[in-house]
């Protein structure tokens, strides 16, 4: 059964929100300090400030301007979007968020990719865009029991059969760069081809796969965050519980957990998050968190990832968008993947669809013409 859904957050948890911002016990910081040691209280406080001042009303207005529905797959509620195109004959297309991310994060593309011509695009580039909430992030609540990659790529495959879609491609970023090709190798005559950006995990490099300076410098960034960029995967890896106690008490905390990796992976070019994405949309993404109380449940993606590593294999037809902060080496990824088209971006980062929309709804399309 599917069933319709409105985001309809109490005017009581939005009371709560604004009251715990205003007696905020902050932490004390060495004089001087800037991001190396985490999120400056300064600049903390700034964006607490104006999280207090945010318009949720609004947002949460914009978001159910897209049809949202809910399903129930292998005991796990599912939320999703699901965006219609007025053209005729266009590709159902699976969009896949990851962590800190949200299907807040498509809002700019959505318009593009379902109905181009509106934005002087080709009617032909047309996608049915489906837009899942993740287990255990958003409104995709409560989980009974883990979910790794493997098993949301086999919850996205029952969803589209069940949306009575016979051919579709799946599109991914971070989490979605995992569970989109995963996607792909399961449910391979119907996956026509996959496209991802933004994804962290860089496989084995062997001896001649790094030649030339790009790549030398893509796998030193790659080391660097090894070295100090990846201690919030190994506590929502290992105690993902225990962790969550702080985000889920405190906005501030959940705010500072969220925003350090805004800081991290967007375009290298900006020096601070709202320089690479509009301010009030990364403040929609951590309200998410906030008001659905997923600091637990979302982190729980990476514990049951720890326990259960992911064979990607090449299958299906693969794009790969390459942009700032993303350690891809072609050769690397040649053996994990079926790459027909690769492209290279030197403007935006990590959370693409939000950075820039323009430059990945453009490589979307280009592969997808490819395939469809």
């Amino acid at each position: 059964m599917i069933s319709e859904f409105r985001i309809q957050v109490p005017d009581a948890d939005l009371d709560d929100l604004r009251a715990r911002l205003q007696r905020v016990r902050w932490s004390r910081q060495l004089p001087g300090d800037g991001w190396e040691r985490g999120v400056p209280v300064e600049y903390l406080q700034r964006v607490a400030e104006r999280w207090a001042a945010y318009d949720w009303r609004l947002w949460e207005a914009r978001l159910n301007e897209y049809p949202q529905y809910t399903t129930e797959i292998d005991g796990q509620t599912i939320h999703f979007l699901q965006v219609r195109s007025p053209e005729a004959d266009a590709l159902p297309l699976v969009l896949t968020h990851g962590w800190p991310g949200s299907v807040a994060e498509f809002l700019e593309v959505l318009g593009p990719l379902t109905d181009p011509a509106a934005y002087g695009g080709d009617p032909r580039d047309a996608f049915q865009v489906v837009a899942p909430s993740v287990p255990g992030h958003g409104f995709s609540l409560q989980l009974q029991d883990g979910w790794n990659h493997g098993r949301i790529a086999r919850a996205w495959a029952e969803l589209m059969r069940r949306l009575g879609y016979e051919r579709y491609g799946a599109q991914g970023g971070d989490t979605g760069s995992v569970v989109s090709p995963l996607l792909g190798q399961l449910d391979p005559d119907h996956v026509v081809g996959v496209h991802i950006n933004g994804g962290l995990a860089f496989p084995p490099v062997e001896p001649g796969d790094v030649q030339t300076e790009v790549e030398r410098e893509r796998l030193a960034a790659a080391e660097r965050l090894r070295a100090v960029g990846t201690g919030y995967a190994d506590l929502q890896g290992t105690r993902p519980q225990t962790v969550s106690y702080g985000l889920s008490d405190s906005p501030v905390g959940q705010l500072a957990w969220i925003l350090e990796k805004f800081w991290e992976w967007t375009d290298p070019e900006r020096a601070l998050p709202e320089d690479a994405v509009d301010l009030d949309h990364l403040l929609t993404d951590v309200s998410i968190y906030w008001f659905t109380n997923t600091s637990a449940t979302s982190a729980n993606l990476y514990y049951e990832n720890r326990r259960a590593a992911d064979d990607i294999r090449p299958s299906v037809p693969t794009g790969i968008a390459v942009f700032p902060t993303d350690p891809a080496i072609r050769r690397v990824l040649d053996r994990r993947h079926h790459i027909v088209h690769w492209s290279e971006f030197t403007r935006g980062g990590h959370f693409a669809a939000l950075e820039a929309p323009d430059l990945l709804v453009d490589d979307i399309r280009a592969f997808f013409r490819l395939v469809r």
